[in-house]
């Protein structure tokens, strides 16, 4: 495996490795929502948060399971920003952000090692606030606008 550094993305590297994941047969982990796990992300396009590493990977916040083999989770970095979009947590000393606007649905099959579980003091206020970006996504209207996608 090649190891994912800044620069140039290495998307071949990143399949060979997707491919290995997806065609598995090792049971998905049991997990529970509140948990942090080390997760195969990936490579991904444009500001999509990407794995490190040599396994490409990334730790999450385990936010709700939809049952054995799907979740939504939330990327973690250790990168600060204060966008309200970054949710601040403090582990072992080390200060991590929770990526609010990464939210995405996975395959458990990319959950690769146990972290932590959060308490549920710290996961009520990231629930709520995700809860808020949807109740006020649904009071805007769209804008409208066309495809950036060209058109076949």
């Amino acid at each position: 495996m090649v190891q994912v550094m800044k620069g140039p993305k290495v998307f071949d590297s990143w399949n060979s490795d997707k491919k290995l994941i997806h065609f598995s047969e090792a049971s998905p982990p049991y997990f529970k929502e509140r948990e942090i796990w080390w997760c195969a992300l990936g490579v991904n396009v444009g500001v999509e948060t990407d794995g490190k590493n040599d396994n490409f990977e990334r730790p999450v916040l385990l936010l709700a399971g939809f049952n054995k083999e799907m979740a939504w989770v939330l990327p973690i970095t250790s990168r600060s920003n204060k966008s309200r979009f970054y949710y601040p947590l403090e582990y072992e000393g080390q200060k991590q952000w929770i990526i609010l606007s990464q939210i995405r649905t996975i395959s458990t099959k990319r959950l690769l090692r146990k972290i932590r579980v959060l308490s549920e003091e710290e996961f009520g206020p990231i629930v709520n606030l995700i809860i808020g970006f949807l109740k006020k996504a649904n009071e805007t209207p769209p804008d409208g606008g066309e495809s950036r996608r060209p058109k076949p």
